[in-house]
């Protein structure tokens, strides 16, 4: 299990920038004079550049070996978490955000090639929950301490804790990383490429820019209206192309498709959950950035406790079983933050994002190993990239949709500050939207992903006695 935790030093990096992003986002406001809600285009920017560079992220591996790719990623990162503790804009730091996205955009999804590529089918689910655990600390340690700089130093700081990061990383690549290339390298659909970029980058960003005055209404319904044109036009091309970028014939597979349709509807609720909770926790309630990041670290905590009980949970029980009810479950620990107040202890805020994150990271294992339970080894790369695209696209639909919803709350006051009662239906509104993933979960067949998850339908065969 070496490889998992080399790579899990990529996933560390990036949730750990995350995490202190999120939680600094009242500071940062303040500091480049901008409205809180305003931030969100730093975490749509960032996920849209990932949404937008994965999809030659496997081409590239195949192309110049997954080792390269994966150090040249690292530095990328590196370099834009640089970046994004000089600037003194909006515009600075949105634009460092996609610098830092574009080495996402081939880090963690090469890791995770390389992973795949490097254990046996059945390995699967433990490989993946030993592979996340290190990428969670970065949510356990990123509040905390992102919170900790930012009350009592300058949230600038934040971003030079991924350079140490980043060097042990590169270097244990080097060391340890196998070099895996494909013999015989598809030719880059560049046609592909370029209709899904000005596709996912019109939509999304049109989105993200929508409500905060940077652009006017026409510029916002162009972006918008045009990106959905031209995510159809891709649609179009991927169906009638023998090698398009992202394969969406990879659909036709049941497990995979609900891994992804599924997925998509519960992480647009999730997805909101890190841009809501430190704003409310620090503009309504009024805490410090170490006070709020001191109880927003529960959820990863409850994550990290979940990561060893999913291979079990989920060979007792099944992929299905499982996906349908804890989407359930998962969407009322999100709903519960609609009851958070000022006078809610905070003992009792900790112990229930703590038990929320166990169930919604329990559904993440769930959904990624089902995910690839079905696909050809030599379709993984497609997978991969198709699976990271739709994952950063409804995190950034999931922190619009919360922005939209508290800006909305706040234009039917007329106006001012963000009320606490914003913040509660933004909460409700999310978790609804989480919870519409179990209906797609519910249409699986019972023995779905049985050789990932050892779940066996029916009794068992009785032992057969020795003979006498």
């Amino acid at each position: 299990m070496l490889v998992p935790l080399i790579i899990a030093c990529a996933l560390f990096m990036e949730n750990l920038d995350s995490s202190v992003v999120a939680t600094s986002l009242p500071a940062i406001a303040r500091d480049l004079a901008v409205d809180p809600i305003s931030l969100k285009l730093a975490f749509t920017s960032y996920l849209l550049s990932i949404a937008v560079f994965t999809p030659i992220s496997g081409w590239c591996a195949d192309r110049y070996g997954t080792r390269l790719v994966f150090r040249s990623a690292i530095v990328v990162f590196i370099a834009g978490s640089i970046l994004c503790g000089l600037v003194g804009t909006l515009e600075g730091f949105v634009t460092a955000r996609i610098v830092q996205g574009l080495g996402g955009a081939m880090m963690v999804p090469v890791g995770r090639l390389v992973l795949l590529r490097s254990v046996a089918r059945a390995d699967y689910v433990r490989a993946l929950s030993w592979l996340t655990i290190p990428g969670l600390l970065g949510p356990v340690m990123g509040p905390p301490l992102g919170g900790f700089i930012t009350t009592y130093f300058d949230w600038r700081y934040i971003f030079w804790v991924n350079v140490p990061i980043g060097i042990v990383g590169f270097i244990l690549v080097t060391l340890f990383i196998q070099d895996f290339r494909d013999e015989h390298v598809r030719r880059l659909d560049r046609k592909g490429f370029l209709l899904s970029g000005i596709g996912l980058s019109g939509f999304v960003f049109g989105l993200a820019a929508s409500g905060i005055g940077m652009l006017d209404r026409m510029q916002e319904a162009v972006l918008v209206g045009g990106g959905a044109v031209f995510i159809l036009l891709y649609i179009r091309h991927a169906l009638t192309t023998a090698n398009p970028l992202i394969d969406l014939r990879l659909l036709k597979t049941i497990s995979f498709r609900t891994a992804i349709l599924g997925g998509l509807t519960f992480r647009v609720g999730v997805g909101a959950l890190p841009f809501l909770l430190p704003l409310m926790l620090q503009l309504g309630f009024g805490l410090t950035a170490f006070q709020s990041g001191m109880l927003t670290f529960a959820s990863a905590a409850g994550a990290m406790a979940m990561k060893l009980s999913a291979p079990p949970i989920l060979r007792r029980f099944g992929f299905r079983t499982v996906l349908s009810a804890n989407a359930l479950i998962s969407a009322g620990f999100i709903a519960v933050c609609a009851l958070f107040t000022p006078a809610t202890p905070g003992a009792v805020i900790f112990a229930l994002l703590i038990v929320g994150g166990f169930f919604r990271s329990l559904q993440f294992t769930a959904f990624n190993a089902l995910g690839f339970a079905d696909v050809d080894r030599d379709k993984m790369s497609q997978a991969t990239s198709l699976s990271s695209v739709m994952q950063q696209v409804s995190v950034a639909l999931g922190v619009s949709v919360a922005a939209f919803v508290l800006d909305a709350g706040r234009d039917a006051r007329g106006g001012g500050e963000l009320a606490l009662s914003d913040f509660h239906t933004a909460f409700v509104v999310v978790s609804i939207i989480s919870a519409l993933s179990f209906m797609l979960a519910l249409a699986l067949p019972k023995d779905a992903g049985a050789e990932v998850s050892g779940h066996r339908i029916g009794p068992k065969e009785p032992a057969v006695k020795p003979a006498e």
